[in-house]
């Protein structure tokens, strides 16, 4: 038998069947020992979290919750936001066991892929739930597939906000070393010229970047100190573009004059740098352009070449430290980033470690690593424990506003508002 069309489009009704009940999202409270929120700079004993469906619904002490929800007890635990790593590279590993040139040249994107999947994995249960990655270093454009399979359920992971091949000048970047004229696949995608630029910028946007990353200043030849590479008009050009597709940029610089144009370009954020100087620190508080210090990198690279920790201190490394307490002290807002890729993924709260250590109170790094960085990379939606905003939440072992490395024991995860098997 035939069903006429208009039977067919209203046949729940016409059968006599009634429209499905719509099911209403699952509450969980939540009752740890106290709360950090990710923007007061203290923890609240004897505050609990409502999650409604993949929201946080209410928060506060003696929480009043409907019929039928979940408790879940943290106890000695706190509750704060899931992190926000503001400065990574998934598709690297440690350059002691791989070094940068021989990972862009010869490992097989296959295996880059894998690894990142593993890394991401490794990420999320280190409590970090969203991450700025920032350039695949010769891996193309994979991740916005890792975003991608992230999102839709396939692998464990952080939320990505993704710079896929990031951008330098021609000439500047590498693998170097070969015969003049040989073609080399490089660790970014080359530019020169305000249009070639603007084309970049695009065409990586329309690939699925969410944000641009510029190297400002880089070693033209082996050996050599950094340069800057892009001219302010450069520069300008691809933030503009970049800003005109509601894209933030972060520049990679160390130099004084690579930063100065980083500011002179109205770039987002800054990283690495090391070569800031108070009048550099106080134009980009001024305008409100974040530091990322990645003093973990610095760290990381002293260590494996030998250093083991005490004095004398590396050069890198107290210049890393220098700029730091100097933007501080400028009042540049201060990006939790640590380069991770350069040391190993899970690690990530290496940079809060070293943070503290130089100086930062921990809950500044606190808020460093959740509000800070949502703020500073225009997420609305993430980075405190308040009500209508995502239920990304992770609980501590102990007060990480006492001892900020309470962060490396992460006891329980929820992104989404479901909980991660660690």
């Amino acid at each position: 038998m035939k069903w006429p069309i208009a039977a067919l489009l209203f046949a729940p009704f016409a059968l006599g069947g009634a429209a499905p009940e719509p099911v209403a999202p699952h509450a969980t409270l939540l009752r740890p020992a106290a709360v950090f929120d990710g923007i007061d700079p203290v923890a609240h004993p004897g505050w609990q979290v409502l999650v409604t469906g993949e929201r946080i619904t209410a928060v506060g002490p003696a929480l009043a919750v409907p019929a039928g929800t979940e408790t879940i007890d943290l106890p000695g635990d706190t509750l704060m936001p899931g992190m926000i790593e503001g400065h990574g590279h998934l598709f690297l590993h440690p350059y002691n066991e791989t070094s940068w040139d021989d990972q862009v040249l010869h490992e097989p994107l296959a295996l880059r892929t894998a690894r990142a999947v593993a890394q991401a994995a490794a990420t999320l249960r280190a409590g970090f739930t969203t991450e700025r990655d920032l350039g695949t270093e010769g891996a193309g454009y994979a991740d916005v597939g890792l975003r991608q399979a992230i999102a839709a359920g396939i692998v464990p992971g952080p939320r990505l906000l993704v710079a896929t091949r990031a951008i330098v000048a021609r000439g500047a970047y590498g693998p170097k070393g070969f015969e003049p004229g040989l073609v080399i696949p490089q660790g970014a995608e080359e530019a020169s010229g305000v249009d070639e630029l603007v084309r970049v910028v695009r065409s990586q946007i329309a690939a699925g970047a969410d944000v641009i990353k510029l190297y400002g200043d880089y070693r033209w030849g082996p050996g050599e100190p950094s340069r800057p590479t892009f001219s302010v008009a450069e520069m300008k050009a691809a933030v503009e573009a970049a800003h005109d597709a509601g894209r933030t940029v972060a520049v990679h610089t160390a130099t004084p004059e690579g930063m100065l144009r980083a500011i002179a370009a109205g770039a987002d954020t800054i990283e690495h740098g090391y070569g800031g100087t108070p009048e550099i620190f106080r134009a980009m508080a001024a305008q409100h352009i974040a530091l990322c210090p990645t003093l973990a990198a610095s760290d990381a690279v002293a260590r494996y070449r030998g250093w083991r920790g005490g004095d004398p201190v590396p050069e890198a490394v107290a210049q890393s430290r220098a700029s730091f307490a100097l933007a501080r002290a400028a009042g540049v807002p201060i990006c939790m980033g640590g380069d991770v890729g350069v040391f190993a993924h899970g690690e990530n709260a290496r940079e809060m470690v070293l943070m503290a250590a130089a100086g930062m109170p921990a809950a500044q790094v606190l808020i460093a690593a959740t509000s800070g960085n949502a703020r500073a990379f225009h997420l609305s939606d993430r980075g405190a424990v308040r009500a209508g905003l995502l239920a990304d939440l992770i609980a501590v072992k102990g007060n990480p506003v006492a001892a900020v490395d309470a962060v490396q024991h992460v006891a329980w995860i929820m992104k989404n508002g479901a909980i991660v098997t660690l």
